[in-house]
């Protein structure tokens, strides 16, 4: 698998992951309503179901590399859909994180 399609499949996951707790919390939080939090269930099962099409075959490993896409987008998607503004410790925070999933994924192993 490619590293930009693994990477595309990480920002898909990240979409559902954070987009699905997104429309939780809208649904609960900003008393949105149920239909919001279901739609927000289905989003997160979608995540999982994605990560499932990363080509390595350890789930840990994938998961804690997502664990830095996570982290930024996360970041991301406060900006787009709340006006967030991260300060530059926020963005440092980011860069670690995902420079620490490019080399939990894609360092050369040998194998």
């Amino acid at each position: 698998m490619t590293v930009a399609r693994s990477a595309a499949l990480f920002a898909v996951a990240a979409l559902f992951e954070i987009g699905g707790a997104w429309l939780v919390w809208q649904g609960i939080r900003e008393h949105r309503g149920w239909a919001w939090v279901g739609a927000g269930v289905v989003a997160l099962g979608l995540y999982g179901v994605v990560a499932t099409f990363q080509s390595d075959e350890h789930f840990g490993r994938i998961l804690a590399a997502y664990g830095g896409v996570f982290v930024a987008g996360s970041i991301a998607w406060g900006v787009v859909a709340d006006g967030y503004r991260p300060d530059r410790w926020d963005v440092v925070g980011a860069v670690i994180c995902l420079v620490g999933m490019g080399v939990i994924m894609y360092a050369p192993r040998g194998h």
